[in-house]
């Protein structure tokens, strides 16, 4: 294993996210020496300003909305104080700085070598990393940094993988002396995986206040009465969802025709109206015109469905509308590479990962679809990149067999193509569908939700399943392995389900369509 002194690697990665750092552990453990860059946490947005603190609020929310279900439906005599804010905040930020020292654990465990600092390539097979510092208290085998950023007096998290984000850490006095910069050259590969960052709107400047981003909607101060999201993709319709749960009047705006409009169009039907069902303002086909910042808040104007214009109100306007690439002073160019259009780093080989250039890969948000752009496929994509530059067979993603999750009240769950997708292929298809309170723990639960299923006619392989419903985001596993191990109805029907539980719903649809329906006829 190479030391401090040492700088060639066999790996070097660009980005501590979830494909950065996934790709550094598996490199390591096959026995390559790697360096990991990363300018400020590892971690990236998954961990310090996505996945994990939004999906921890949002479990604080399941929480108040069981109180009012409790009351209102069980005769449960519950009612809710108050809110306590800054024990919320202190109970997320908990689980994240635990799982943040857990990744570097096990990052130092396997003995890759992380370095603080903003990287760039200086060649197919170089990288140079500026404004590196010793941390004399971090843990053995680090280097740390504390770039000039204009944004470093920031106190909230605001974390990042990419050479352009934003530093999250304030300044610390306790860093030893200035290392400057480092070159570093690279014997097998180069991995860039430097994340991506939220798009804003023309005219709509971030202020981390009144009109925020994904990134800013958690770490902005307190709870507002009324919150306008536009966006209703996962993430608007996650925060939608949080918002409400905690009072908030909640207005969503969507462009296109219905909201989550990669997911099955009977799926987006229901979650829409369960969305209502909670009082959640949903405008589809709707666009927001332009907004006014106010001290108090937000003044906007919205274009309908039905060409009207509205004036909507509200102490906070959240920014949805998805997330670009960042690829800002990484060099692409010293080492032959371009973007696309829309700024993704398109492999040459998929089936690798393998950009243009020989030996330089790229995962996680820096690929354009078929890649999801979600966490676990970057823990995949690193998987496979890191075998690959162990010489190692290593089978690509699948990204069919990927699931899709939208982690609001109700939940959606996804795998494989929509109804609409598999006919748009010219597949004869064959669909059946079950609502949640078809069976009996659907009833205890009383809040709606579906199965469907699209299979090939007759009999054929599973193409899709698509719920929605309370926890089927912990259900759609079993879908996960349908769909990937191309099973048909008749191999899933075999196995017999357990009596009560949500999931048996799930097997009723594929009894069904295996010509052995049960309760559903």
């Amino acid at each position: 294993m190479s030391t401090w002194t040492t700088n060639t690697t066999d790996v070097l990665v660009i980005g501590g996210g979830t494909g950065g750092y996934s790709t550094a552990l598996r490199a390591a453990a096959l026995g390559l020496d790697v360096v990991l860059v990363e300018r400020d946490m590892v971690g990236g947005t998954c961990l310090h300003r996505g996945c994990i603190p939004s999906k921890a609020m949002l479990h604080a929310a399941e929480l108040v909305d069981g109180i009012a279900e409790a009351r209102e439906r069980w005769g449960v005599k519950a009612t809710l104080d108050s809110i306590d804010w800054a024990a919320l905040v202190a109970t997320r930020d908990d689980i994240v700085a635990r799982n943040h020292k857990g990744v570097e654990a096990h990052l130092a465990h396997a003995g890759v070598r992380v370095v603080r600092g903003s990287a760039r390539l200086t060649g197919t097979r170089a990288v140079r990393v500026e404004g590196v510092r010793t941390d004399t208290d971090s843990a053995p085998g680090t280097l740390d940094v504390h770039a000039q950023d204009p944004h470093a007096s920031v106190t909230r998290p605001r974390t990042g993988s990419a050479p352009g984000a934003h530093p999250g850490s304030t300044p610390s006095a306790r860093l030893g002396s200035a290392l400057g910069v480092r070159d570093f050259t690279v014997r097998r590969g180069i991995v860039l995986a430097t994340g991506s960052r939220p798009r804003t709107l023309p005219g709509l400047v971030p202020d981390g206040r009144r009109v925020v981003t994904s990134d800013d909607a958690l770490f902005a101060p307190g709870l507002p009465a009324s919150v306008l999201v536009v966006g209703g993709g996962a993430i608007g319709v996650e925060y939608a969802s949080f918002h409400r749960s905690m009072g908030a009047e909640v207005t969503l705006v969507e462009a296109a025709d219905r909201i989550v409009p990669l997911e099955d169009a009977d799926v987006s039907r229901h979650l829409t109206r369960g969305l209502k069902k909670r009082g959640i303002d949903v405008q589809t086909g709707a666009r927001l015109l332009d907004a006014e910042v106010l001290e108090s808040g937000v003044r906007a104007r919205v274009r309908t469905g039905r060409g009207e214009i509205r004036t909507v109100e509200a102490e906070r306007l959240l920014v949805a509308v998805g997330r670009a690439p960042v690829t800002e002073g990484l060099g692409l160019d010293a080492a032959g590479l371009t973007t696309d259009a829309r700024g993704f780093v398109v492999p040459a080989d998929w089936n690798r990962l393998e950009t243009a250039v020989p030996g330089v890969h790229v995962v996680g948000d820096l690929l354009p679809p078929p890649s999801p752009g979600l966490a676990h496929a970057s823990f995949a994509e690193g998987l496979l990149v890191a075998e690959t530059l162990a010489g190692r067979v290593s089978a690509p993603v699948d990204y069919a067999a990927v699931p899709r999750v939208t982690y609001s009240s109700p939940q959606t769950a996804s795998v494989g193509l929509t109804e609409t997708e598999a006919r748009a292929r010219g597949r004869a298809v064959e669909v059946n569908t079950m609502p949640l309170t078809a069976v009996a723990k659907g009833m205890v639960h009383g809040q709606g939700g579906l199965v469907k299923v699209v299979a090939e006619a007759g009999g054929g392989q599973v193409l899709g399943v698509h719920l929605v419903g309370p926890n089927v985001s912990e259900m759609i596993a079993e879908s996960q392995l349908i769909v990937g191990w191309d099973a048909e109805p008749a191999d899933v029907a075999r196995h017999v389900h357990a009596h009560p539980t949500l999931s048996e719903a799930v097997g009723e649809v594929f009894l069904t369509l295996a010509g052995r329906g049960l309760h559903q006829q």
